[in-house]
């Protein structure tokens, strides 16, 4: 099975390489309102995968991994998830991949996230009554069953998902379309990990960092751990095979190269080494621990989720671009170098 994880893991690391949706500059470009792959491939996935998984679970070749609606949890984690994404301008998963290609910021960004992890798993009997009541796992299936108006429904909602993705690229500057590709691809890849003679789970990446944190400082008799040990253990060896892409994808390429600055962050922040490894250390705590409030991330809860029409998912979703889309004005725009 580890095997199987590590090539599972190799496919999405290579997917995410090839339209670049791994790159500081790309996702911060998000952020500034500059560059909207990441949300136009996020978006053609969700619109296919929701309609190829939920085939797929009705035929009884999958089932469902809906992760439950903490009203406070959704909502503060996903504004901090964004804060987070914006600044360190990564994802958890993808930090695996820009590692590999030599991305000094992106390991930097990973320490940061372990200590949020650890951090999450200190704080989080302290703040539990924040998350909120447990709403349950709620999703559209579970709303209306498996019928003929769900899968009308499906169809529906999978369009126009679809449809944004290219609404999108109108009015997006950046006009390559390596991320239809990556995104159909990405809808594929999800629905075979999920599928139950594979993994029977979904594709996910931020539980790794409390896990990984939580053994490297042996803080593992806690509640917490017990609950990710498995999922942790799963990401570890996933993100693995992404950061394994990495490394031999760039050194195909002959684009491997050790970098701390990027082209967006000098442009808007300077050139200062030690300030981009201070906001990097800072935007990877923060991605991670608003990620653990929220129990997921770009692609454990917004991607997967969101191919399961999960309400949590989806909800997480618009927090997550209201903090991503806040935190690039505040952070980068006010504060444009000359």
């Amino acid at each position: 099975m580890t095997t199987i994880i590590l090539i599972l893991g190799f496919l999405f690391g290579a997917i995410l390489q090839y339209a670049r949706l791994n790159k500081y500059n790309v996702i911060s470009g998000l952020a500034i309102r500059e560059n909207f792959a990441v949300a136009k491939a996020i978006a053609i996935a969700i619109g296919v995968g929701a309609i190829l998984l939920n085939i797929d679970i009705a035929l009884g070749f999958a089932s469902y991994h809906v992760k439950p609606f903490l009203i406070g949890g959704i909502v503060f984690g996903g504004l901090i998830f964004g804060m987070g994404m914006a600044i360190l301008g990564y994802c958890p998963g993808t930090l695996a991949v820009s590692m590999g290609e030599g991305s000094i910021d992106a390991l930097i960004g990973i320490l940061g996230g372990l200590l949020g992890g650890i951090s999450y798993t200190f704080i989080l009997p302290f703040i539990k009554p924040a998350l909120g009541t447990n709403l349950g796992s709620l999703s559209l299936n579970s709303l209306l069953g498996t019928n003929i108006l769900f899968f009308i429904l499906i169809f529906i909602i999978g369009s126009a998902f679809i449809l944004a993705s290219f609404w999108l690229q109108k009015i997006d500057k950046n006009k390559d379309k390596k991320w239809i590709l990556s995104g159909l691809a990405l809808a594929v890849l999800n629905t075979v990990v999920f599928a139950s003679g594979v993994t029977n789970r979904p594709i996910g990446a931020s539980t790794a960092f409390p896990y990984l944190g939580d053994l490297m400082t042996n803080f593992t008799n806690n509640d917490y751990f017990n609950k990710i040990k498995i999922p942790g253990n799963w990401e570890i060896v996933f993100l693995s095979g992404a950061f394994i892409a990495g490394i031999i994808i760039s050194l195909i390429k002959k684009d491997f190269k050790l970098s701390l600055l990027h082209t967006n962050w000098i442009k808007y922040k300077g050139a200062s080494n030690k300030k981009r490894i201070f906001w990097a250390f800072i935007g990877g705590f923060i991605l991670i621990f608003g990620a653990r409030m929220a129990g997921g991330c770009t692609s454990g809860h917004i991607l997967s989720g969101g191919m399961q029409l999960a309400f949590s998912s989806l909800s997480f979703s618009v927090f997550v671009f209201i903090g991503l889309l806040l935190t690039g004005k505040l952070f980068y725009q006010t504060n444009r170098r000359k």
